[in-house]
C-alpha cells in the first residue's frame, strides 16, 4: 500500500509544514502541492525557513511536486489505480472511518475557507468527513489530515 496526498490551495505555510511532519511519520510516500500552495523550496530554490520550523526536516525526508493542475494529477493516479480520496464536509460524504485501507489512496485537502471545488469533487472515488460535535463547523486542515491518514494505516 501506498499513500499521497495532495493539497489544493492551503495558504499557511504552518499547515504546510506540520502536514509534512505528520505526512512523514504515517510512511506518505509523496505529497503534492497545487494552486497556492506553498512549496518547502522559496523562489531562489533555497528551503523557506518558515516551513522547516514546523516541519522538522521532513521536508528533505519527503518526496514532494509543484503541480500545476490538480485536477490533471487526479485523473492520471485514477488511471493508474490510485484511490481519490477527499477529505470534505459534503452531502454525499461517507464516515472518515471507511478510508480505504489497501491499495494505493492519495488523500485530497483543500483550503479550510472554501474547501475543494465540485470539479475535484467529481473526479475522487470518495469523499470523506471527520464528524464536529462542538460550535465549530471544521478542523484545521493539518489536523484532519493527521486524522484521516492515522484512519489508514492504522
Amino acid at each position: 500500500m501506498k499513500i499521497a496526498v495532495a493539497l489544493v490551495d492551503i495558504r499557511s505555510i504552518e499547515n504546510v509544514g506540520s502536514i509534512f511532519r505528520t505526512a512523514d511519520g504515517a510512511g506518505v510516500e509523496k505529497i503534492y502541492l497545487g494552486g497556492i500552495t506553498p512549496t518547502p523550496l522559496n523562489r531562489l530554490g533555497k528551503y523557506r525557513e518558515d516551513l522547516a520550523k514546523v516541519a522538522l526536516g521532513a521536508e528533505k525526508n519527503i518526496g514532494w511536486e509543484r503541480v500545476p493542475n490538480i485536477l490533471v494529477l487526479l485523473k492520471k493516479l485514477k488511471k493508474e489505480g490510485w484511490q481519490i480520496c477527499a477529505i470534505e464536509q459534503a452531502k454525499n460524504s461517507k464516515s472518515f472511518k471507511k478510508l480505504p485501507k489497501t491499495g494505493n489512496v492519495l488523500l485530497v485537502m483543500g483550503t479550510e475557507v472554501t474547501g475543494l471545488s465540485k470539479n475535484i469533487l467529481k473526479v475522487c472515488d470518495g469523499v470523506y468527513e471527520i464528524p464536529m460535535k462542538g460550535s465549530k463547523e471544521s478542523l484545521n486542515v493539518s489536523v484532519a489530515f493527521g486524522i484521516a491518514v492515522y484512519q489508514i494505516v492504522n
